[in-house]
């Protein structure tokens, strides 16, 4: 245990040909949970948590780490499970989403694997629209689940999804001359974030194709470029990065390995966030990179792109 508590800053850096490393983690039961570690900041022995007033019913405590004061999530009562007992045994898993620090109150954490994301696969079909996962995978005949953690974050402290409406009115006064490619493919695994995309992309009247994966995207860029030119039918690709299957470096690449897609304009759309993501947005050949979710920076990137 000691090995991971230590180590987990320092392999937050991994950088492979669509790989990650995973963070597995126990809740109030047996089924094991997955969290990659490029999000996760450091993992704690729970410290002694704060009640305050009015405190969201998922959120189990404030806690100080660090010099900050951080709302401590209880993952089990957050997914639907029981609330979390013992807290002086359980751990905290410190994270970066969203632009925002979270704190995670999980049981017990075991270690940290290194995985190739063709390994992680999509929710079960039938899984139904009420789950809290974003991909599952096998790790010694065992089901690992990987939890869509904007989904609960969005439960607990939703996002404004509102986009200035004078963005839309600008990119359409600079391309009223000309032609315009009014669609864009949005690729994320995460239901909430990709219906926020949506949301925010339809507001300033551009059509969506979207999907749930890398593959996905990839599948069906190759698709539409067999009926015709790519640039006839899309105007943009705005992509998470971790996804199953396929993650979004590994999409950019493809793309711009590709010769009939190579030119197309691809922003990264993430949790992620740092000055890693910038390294690998220049090695991958992507165009920009944008931290989820502020709805009127992803316009002004839509709007750099096609206002050329």
């Amino acid at each position: 245990m000691t090995g991971i508590l230590d180590s987990v800053n320092q392999r937050t850096q991994l950088v492979g040909q669509n790989r990650l490393e995973l963070l597995t983690f126990r809740l109030m039961g047996r089924q094991r949970y997955g969290i990659n570690v490029f999000k996760v900041k450091e993992v704690l022995q729970c410290p002694k948590l704060t009640s305050m007033p009015n405190l969201h019913r998922l959120v189990k405590g404030v806690a100080h780490i660090r010099g900050h004061t951080v709302s401590v999530i209880d993952l089990s009562l957050a997914i639907g499970g029981r609330p979390t007992t013992d807290v002086d045994k359980a751990f905290v898993v410190i994270a970066e989403f969203n632009r925002t620090i979270q704190a995670f109150l999980v049981s017990s954490v075991e270690r940290i694997i290194n995985m190739h994301w063709e390994a992680i696969l999509p929710p079960p079909q039938g899984s139904g629209k009420a789950h809290y996962l974003t991909a599952v995978t096998n790790i010694d005949n065992e089901l690992v689940e990987i939890l869509d953690v904007e989904k609960i974050l969005a439960e607990i402290a939703p996002v404004d999804e509102t986009m200035d409406s004078n963005i839309g009115q600008e990119i359409k006064q600079a391309q009223k001359d000309k032609p315009v490619v009014r669609r864009i493919l949005i690729a994320d695994d995460s239901t909430v974030a990709r219906k926020q995309v949506e949301r925010a992309i339809s507001s300033i009247g551009f059509e969506v194709v979207s999907v749930k994966d890398g593959k996905e995207a990839y599948e069906k860029l190759l698709e539409m470029s067999s009926q015709g030119s790519i640039y006839d039918q899309i105007a943009l690709v705005i992509s998470d990065i971790e996804m199953p299957e396929m993650d979004g470096y590994t999409l950019t690449a493809e793309i711009r390995r590709h010769a009939e897609l190579k030119d197309l304009y691809v922003i990264l759309h993430s949790s992620l966030s740092g000055v890693f993501n910038q390294a690998m947005v220049e090695r991958v050949g992507a165009n920009s990179f944008i931290a989820k979710f502020n709805p009127d920076e992803l316009g002004n990137a839509v709007k750099t792109a096609l206002i050329k």
